[in-house]
C-alpha cells in the first residue's frame, strides 16, 4: 500500500518539476522580449509551483518514512531519501523508483540549466540598461585638478600652536 502512495508522490514531484520547468521556458522568451508585466505574472505562479513543490515534497518524505517502517519497522533516517526506499524495496518495486528518481533528477537538472541561462539573460539584460543610463547620463569630466586633501575628512583636530610647556 505505501509503495503505491510512495508511487504516486514522486510521480506528482516529477510533474510539478516538468511544469516549472516550462515556466522557466517561458520566462527566457519573456526576458528576451522585455515584457516586464509577462515576467511578475511569471514570477507569481512560479511561486506557487514552489509552494506546490514544497508541499509534496513534505508529503514524500512522510510517505517514505512510512514506507521504510512498513519494510523494517524503523528508520534511522528523519529524511529519507528515495535511494533509502530503493535499498529496501521488493525487486518489482525496485525498478518504478530508480525509474521515477532518474525521471525526478532528469527533471531537475533541466530545470537548474533553464534557470542558469535565464539567470545570464537577466544579468545581460541589467547590463545593457545600465549601458543606456551612463549614454544618457554621462559623469563630466574635472576640468581641473583638485585638492587631493579637500575630499578626505580630517582624522584627529589639529592645534593651531605647536607648544611646549
Amino acid at each position: 500500500m505505501s509503495s503505491q502512495s510512495l508511487f504516486a508522490v514522486l510521480e506528482k514531484l516529477v510533474s510539478l518539476h516538468k511544469s516549472l520547468y516550462n515556466l522557466a521556458l517561458q520566462k527566457t522568451e519573456i526576458v528576451k522580449n522585455g515584457d516586464m508585466t509577462g515576467l511578475n505574472e511569471l514570477l507569481q505562479n512560479e511561486q506557487k509551483h514552489l509552494g506546490a513543490i514544497k508541499t509534496v515534497e513534505a508529503e514524500r518524505q512522510k510517505t517514505a518514512v512510512n514506507f521504510l517502517l512498513e519494510r523494517y519497522g524503523a528508520h534511522s533516517k528523519s529524511e529519507p531519501t528515495i535511494s533509502d526506499c530503493i535499498d529496501v524495496a521488493k525487486d518489482e518495486e525496485k525498478h518504478e523508483l530508480r525509474s521515477l528518481q532518474q525521471s525526478l533528477a532528469e527533471a531537475i537538472e533541466q530545470l537548474k540549466e533553464r534557470n542558469e541561462l535565464n539567470q545570464r539573460l537577466l544579468l545581460q539584460s541589467l547590463q545593457f540598461v545600465h549601458l543606456n543610463l551612463s549614454m544618457l547620463q554621462p559623469q563630466k569630466p574635472q576640468a581641473t585638478y583638485g585638492n587631493p586633501v579637500q575630499g578626505k575628512k580630517p582624522t584627529a583636530a589639529r592645534s593651531l600652536f605647536d607648544s611646549k610647556a
